[in-house]
């Protein structure tokens, strides 16, 4: 028996009825996986290329550039500009640029990060007794000598604040793998210090929706935010008060959207990103599959 929870999920299984004037799009799960393109990727990006649509490129994942992102879509075989993407190495620059400028940081962190805040003129430092801010993010060279540093500038001289580039809990690869991911930083920091994380510039806090509307510079209801994560992607399209599109390419199921609070839903869930043109359009367009 369908139960009418099931049948409200599965109205949302359709497309959106016109085209958007911009789309947010997340990438891991919904542009590509690792380094490969999803079914339907390539046609989408460029169709609303060539309509003139503005595409930007959302990411938490703090250890590429935009600059390396533009190079890995060159790879892939697609045009971007290093304007298109914000990722979570955009957003943390901006917000301690804005709201806390001539603070003195240790980022827990890999190299496109550490170069991004040294490049923005933030001061970084290793000694706890001048650190302001720590800052917890995606780091494969995480030990316990940072940790300790975290530890003292937080809770032994009491005078640093946690913060984290993102909430996410592991990142996605290709055949079913991950890896832990800055939520994980952040848990063994909070575990031993007692404190708790007070901003996260990524997916889906304000930090990152105001970096993103900054860059778009348009009205949110002339957006719609494309993912594959429920409590990031489509959370954060909540949060903006955006229409939004789950794609069933990565994290998120069918199951897990169930499981939600009719108002906690995506406007839109999709079996491949190129299903967010029209069907009526998709059919003049040939895109049969």
């Amino acid at each position: 028996m369908i139960t009418s929870t099931h049948a409200s999920v599965e109205s949302l299984r359709t497309s959106p009825l016109r085209i958007y004037p911009a789309y947010v799009f997340d990438l891991d799960g919904t542009i590509y996986l690792g380094d490969k393109l999803l079914p339907g990727a390539r046609r989408l990006i460029e169709y609303l290329q060539e309509r003139g649509s503005r595409t930007v490129f959302l990411s938490n994942n703090p250890t590429l550039d935009p600059g390396m992102y533009v190079e890995k879509f060159e790879r892939l075989g697609l045009q971007i500009n290093e304007s298109d993407v914000v990722n979570s190495v955009v957003s943390i620059v901006a917000w301690l640029q804005r709201e806390h400028p001539g603070a003195v940081v240790f980022p827990i962190a890999e190299a496109p990060l550490i170069r991004a805040l040294g490049n923005a003129g933030i001061r970084m430092s290793e000694d706890p007794q001048e650190i302001d801010i720590v800052i917890a993010s995606y780091d494969r060279t995480f030990d316990y000598r940072k940790l300790q540093i975290a530890f003292d500038a937080i809770w032994q001289f009491g005078r640093a604040i946690l913060v984290t580039t993102n909430p996410d809990r592991f990142c996605p690869f290709p055949g079913g793998r991950g890896q832990p991911d800055a939520a994980a930083i952040v848990a063994a920091i909070e575990a031993c210090t007692g404190v708790k994380s007070q901003a996260n510039a990524g997916k889906p806090d304000q930090i990152m929706i105001d970096t993103v509307i900054e860059a778009l510079k348009m009205d949110v209801r002339d957006c719609i935010m494309v993912g594959d994560r429920l409590y990031t992607d489509i959370q954060m399209a909540l949060n903006a008060v955006m229409d939004s599109a789950l794609v069933l390419t990565g994290d998120s199921s069918i199951a897990m959207v169930e499981e939600r609070e009719s108002d906690q839903r995506p406007s839109f869930v999709l079996d491949r990103v190129d299903h967010l043109i029209p069907t009526q359009l998709r059919d003049e367009l040939g895109w049969n599959i």
